[in-house]
Formats: C-alpha cells, structure tokens, sequence
C-alpha cells in the first residue's frame, strides 16, 4: 500500500513540476501582456485535474445546479486533506480565487501566478489587521466578478469529522452580501492523511449545496451555524461532528 501510494503521489507530483513551470514560463508573460489571466487560469485548472487522475483519484461531482449564474458566491467546504482543493477547484464554474497560507505566494512562478489570479493570502496567528487585508483582498475578488473558495475550518481536520468554523468567512459574507455555496466533500480523508505525502486512489465525492443568503440572517452566528448545519447534515455519519 505504501509503495502504490508513493507511486500515485509521484504521478500527480511529476505531472505538477514538468506542465506547471512551463505554463507559468508561457502563460505569465502572456497574461501580463494581454492584461487577461483567463486563458492562464483554464489552463491551470486542466492541469490540476489531470494530476488529480493521474493518481487515480476519481471524483464525483452532484448539485452544480445549486449555483446562481451570474453571481459572485463563496463556496464553504470542510478540510479534511491537502488534496480537497486540487479535487474541488478546476470544477467550479468560472474563476474562483483561494485563500491560503501567507508562504505558498512565495513559490516561485507559482506565486506570481497566484498573485495574478487575485489568490488571497492569509497569515496565520491572531493580528487584527492582518485578518482585515485578507477580508478586503476576497472582498476585493468577488466585487470583480470571482468566486472564493474557502475553508470555515481554518485548517484540516485531524480526524475528518466536521469542526468548529471560524468567524472570518462569515464576516466577508455579511460584508459583501454574496452568497454563500455549502459544499460537502468525503473521500479525500482516505487518500492522504494529515502528516502524510502518500497518496491512495479512491474516489472523491463532492456534493454541492443550495444556496444560502446572508441577507437572511440577523447575525454571523445565526449564519454561521445555518452553513455548518447544512454542510454536516450532507456528510456520511463517520464524518459529521459528534453534535449537529
């Protein structure tokens, strides 16, 4: 099992390190010329995926009607593994910016690359303004017609099971008004453990949730506890919280 799993991680790592520098070396000066990270970004997202199979991971994607058209939303996942946003991104419709770590922008190319994609990067610890510019960056992105994927988790979970959310996304809803998208994932906890690199085929199952609009709630809490809910409710019982 060991050497299989090393074997898919090589795979999809192989495929990352040969497509990925060349589509940045192409693609960022091509995309600073015309002034359009559009074609750089579809082409990002095929190779996102194509790694995600080529490590024998196979997804299953249910809801994408759920998505209001013409829109800027925040989709809400739970963070069980490092592969959820390989596996959840290239299939979301349109452009869709990320938070993540503060030190993933410092990647070579990669970094330029998320910069250009309006990716927000987040700084970990407690600082008040730091937290502010990652609202206003993401607030920044969905006024410009993005999407943002985030996890209300703040960080993987250790054992899979739903956590408790963060306040942070939840503020940005209330602040932009955007809709918030629930998305269930289960399966990626089983391909590659916290702590881990090694990867183990299997099937990803992604279901994509109604729409929930803050405009509706009186509170961030009462918000909050209506995304968690809806997100537990939809996962398999050995991932829901011990409480709902």
């Amino acid at each position: 099992m060991l050497k299989s799993g090393m074997f898919a991680t090589f795979k999809l790592v192989f495929l990352y390190l040969t497509l990925g520098p060349l589509a940045g070396i192409i693609g960022i000066p091509y995309t600073l010329l015309v002034g359009d990270i559009s074609l750089l970004y579809r082409v990002a997202m095929w190779i996102t995926n194509a790694g995600v199979r080529a490590a024998g991971i196979k997804i299953e994607i249910n809801g994408l009607a759920n998505i209001p058209t013409g829109r800027s939303c925040i989709f809400m996942s739970n963070h069980v593994s490092n592969l959820d946003p390989p596996v959840v991104l290239p299939l979301l419709p349109g452009r869709s910016s990320v938070l993540l770590k503060q030190e993933l922008m410092s990647i070579p190319i990669l970094g330029k690359a998320m910069r250009l994609a309006k990716f927000v990067p987040v700084e970990r610890g407690s600082r008040r303004d730091a937290a502010q510019a990652s609202v206003e960056a993401a607030a920044d992105a969905l006024r410009s017609g993005l999407h943002i994927l985030v996890y209300p988790e703040g960080t993987r979970s250790p054992d899979g099971r739903l956590s408790s959310f963060k306040k942070g996304p939840f503020f940005l809803a209330q602040e932009t008004q955007a809709p918030i998208i629930p998305i269930a994932l289960s399966g990626t906890q089983t391909m590659m453990h916290k702590g881990s690199n090694a990867i183990v085929p299997g099937l990803a199952r992604i279901q994509v949730l109604p729409a929930i609009e803050p405009s509706k709630f009186e509170t961030r809490e009462e918000l909050m506890t209506a995304v968690r809910n809806a997100i537990a409710k939809a996962l398999p019982p050995e991932m829901q919280p011990a409480a709902i």
